[in-house]
């Protein structure tokens, strides 16, 4: 549905970038992968490409930190913030706070408890952000330039079937993703 809206817009690069942005809220990486795929399509331009698809997942983290923040003054959850041990691993998060958050990104299953801890126990938010942004950078740009490498030779080789190559493409860096995920969460 994303390279329909993309296609549908070729013309209108502002609400191209609104439907990118809106597009990593759901799901990044597909989001990625689909978006350099119109890039090799000349539907979306590089840049516009990019500029949505960082601004769209650095937008979602600081949402996810905002959402912790937000649930830290909820009056049951004060009791978890002001007891000692947290205020240790408080201390610990802010010390530690932009690699944790930079490392985070490259390992699946880890954003979203991280974030919103990061919000809950108010780690600081601008090196929160700019550590999102910079790993953001790395990992975006790199799947984006293997998505724009990979879908330009299904998009060459599969002819009407390249879609499902595509869908493919997509589904095995989704599970892949997971994967890690879960063989991580065994580790631990």
């Amino acid at each position: 549905m994303l390279d329909h809206f993309l296609e549908l817009t070729a013309t209108q690069p502002l609400l191209q970038v609104l439907i990118v942005i809106l597009a990593t809220f759901v799901l990044e990486d597909a989001a990625t992968v689909i978006t350099a795929i119109q890039v090799h399509l000349h539907t979306i331009s590089i840049p516009v490409a990019l500029g949505a698809l960082y601004t769209g997942i650095v937008l979602g983290d600081v949402g996810l930190y905002a959402l912790g923040a937000l649930a830290a003054k909820w009056s049951p959850a004060q009791r978890w913030v002001n007891v000692p041990s947290a205020r240790t691993q408080q201390a610990w998060l802010n010390r530690n706070l932009f690699v944790v958050v930079f490392v985070s990104r490259f390992i699946p299953g880890t954003r979203l408890p991280l974030y919103t801890a990061c919000g809950f126990f108010r780690a600081g938010l601008a090196v929160f952000t700019a550590a999102t942004f910079c790993a953001t950078l790395l990992w975006t740009t790199a799947l984006f330039m293997l998505s724009l490498r990979v879908g330009g030779a299904l998009l060459a080789h599969l002819g009407a079937w390249r879609w499902v190559g595509v869908a493919g493409f997509v589904a095995a860096i989704i599970l892949v993703g997971r994967l890690v995920a879960r063989t991580q969460k065994h580790k631990i």
